[in-house]
């Protein structure tokens, strides 16, 4: 579910040009606003000192991000940027407040998404932990497959492989490895570099 547009405009959302690659904000940065893809798509992640990449979520269009810390007053905990060229409302956090105090469906709506985050993020975490690269991997590429609604057929993965190691903590060569391996064993398809899935 995304908010309705013309509710936002009529709250006062401005729509926003970004080209690909641009950062719409900083870990840290105060936060501000909530944002809503009306096309192009936006990658969250973290990176560290060494500049290790560690993606904490990818949002196509109709996706909102970056509210959670606008309920607690904290600062965005990861930075934003486009990964397609997009257009992306902006909406300051006092109006967005005050819709979900006026629309209650709204609010709950946002509960249910909270809760959906931190239960994703608890997962994520345990197979961090816990699992083997091949199971990383597998967890991603069946989240992925379940957000896109195609679960029954293969479907085309349209990550780099570079981009599935910042989302799973793994080296880019040991996805590459781990790609080639599910292939043996027809677990994928890989086709002109492409993965299926």
């Amino acid at each position: 579910m995304q908010i309705d547009l013309d509710l936002l405009y009529s709250w006062g959302a401005v729509a926003k040009k970004y080209k690909k690659n641009e950062i719409i904000f900083d870990e840290d940065e105060t936060a501000n606003f909530y944002y809503q893809i009306l096309d192009g798509s936006v990658r969250l992640y973290n990176s560290n000192d060494e500049g290790k990449e560690f993606t904490q979520g990818i949002f196509c269009e109709g996706d909102g991000f970056g509210e959670p810390p606008l309920f607690i007053n904290e600062t965005y905990p990861s930075k934003a940027i486009t990964i397609l060229d997009s257009t992306i409302l902006k909406l300051s956090k006092d109006k967005f407040l005050k819709i979900l105090d006026e629309y209650p469906s709204i609010q709950k709506y946002f509960l249910v998404l909270l809760a959906q985050k931190i239960h994703s993020k608890s997962k994520t975490s345990k197979e961090i932990i816990n699992q083997k690269p091949e199971f990383r991997i597998i967890a991603f590429l069946n989240s992925f497959k379940k957000k896109s609604g195609c679960t029954n057929e293969k479907i085309l993965i349209p990550y780099t492989r570079q981009e599935i190691a910042n989302y799973t903590g793994l080296r880019v060569e040991t996805v590459i490895r781990v790609f080639a391996k599910m292939h043996e064993a027809n677990k994928v398809e890989i086709i002109h570099h492409k993965i299926y899935y």
